[in-house]
C-alpha cells in the first residue's frame, strides 16, 4: 500500500498518517520531520532548510527527493508506505511518479479560516508530541502531559507564516491535484470534519484499494 495524504498546511495530514499507519502497519514519512531532524543536527542542509521553512518557503526538489529515495529503502517500507507532505509541487511529483507508483493519493480540504486557527494555536514539546490550545490541550498549561517538558510554538506556525504557506500551497501545490486526478488515483476528504469522521473516511477507502 503505498499512498500520498495531501493537503495545505494545517489540514490534519500528520495526525491521520500516524494513526493510518499504526492501523496497517505501514511508515509515516513525513519530509518535514525528516528536514527537521537535520537541523536538530546543524547540518548545511539542516541550516538552509530552517531560512527556507522559517520564511513559508519549499526547500529545493533536489535536497527532498534524495532524502526520500534514501528513506524509501529502508525495510520497513517493504508493505507500503504513507507519504506525508510530499509531494508538494509538479516537479516533485514527476520526479516521485519515475520510482515510486502511488496506490492513492488522499486530498484533506480544509477552509483556510480553519487552517488558521489550527497552526496558530499548535504546541510542540520536545519529545515529538503534539497538543493543540483548543482541540487537543495539556492538562496542564504549557507543559507536556506525557513527559513533563515546556512545550513550544514551532517558527513556522506564526499567522504571518501561516498565510505565505498558504500562499505558496496554492500556487505551487494544488495543481498537483489534478496531476493524480488524470491518474485516476486521487480521492477527496473534507477535512473540516472532526478526526474520528476523518479516520473513518480514511479507512473506508484504504479497504478499498486492490491488496
Amino acid at each position: 500500500m503505498k499512498i500520498a495524504l495531501f493537503g495545505p498546511p494545517g489540514a490534519g495530514k500528520g495526525t491521520q498518517s500516524k494513526l493510518i499507519s499504526e492501523k496497517f502497519s505501514i511508515p509515516s514519512i513525513s519530509m518535514g520531520d525528516l528536514l527537521r531532524a537535520e537541523v536538530r543536527k546543524g547540518t548545511a542542509l539542516g541550516k538552509e532548510a530552517k531560512a527556507l521553512m522559517d520564511e513559508g518557503q519549499l526547500v529545493p526538489d533536489s535536497v527532498v527527493i534524495d532524502m526520500l529515495r534514501d528513506r524509501l529503502q529502508g525495510s520497513d517500507c517493504d508493505g507500503g508506505f504513507i507519504l506525508d507532505g510530499f509531494p508538494r509541487a509538479i516537479s516533485q511529483a514527476n520526479v516521485l511518479d519515475e520510482f515510486v507508483k502511488l496506490d492513492a493519493v488522499i486530498n484533506l480540504s480544509v477552509d483556510d479560516r480553519f487552517l488558521i486557527q489550527r497552526i496558530t494555536d499548535r504546541r510542540m514539546c520536545p519529545c515529538g508530541v503534539a497538543y493543540h490550545l483548543v482541540f487537543n490541550p495539556p492538562i496542564r498549561p504549557g507543559v507536556c502531559d506525557d513527559c513533563g517538558e515546556k512545550l513550544y510554538q514551532r517558527d513556522d506556525d506564526t499567522e504571518e507564516t501561516v498565510l505565505k504557506r498558504l500562499k505558496v500551497y496554492s500556487e505551487q501545490t494544488k495543481p498537483v491535484l489534478e496531476f493524480y486526478r488524470k491518474r485516476g488515483v486521487l480521492r477527496d476528504i473534507d477535512g473540516n470534519k472532526s478526526i474520528a469522521c476523518i479516520r473513518h473516511a480514511l479507512i473506508e477507502i484504504l479497504d478499498s484499494l486492490p491488496q
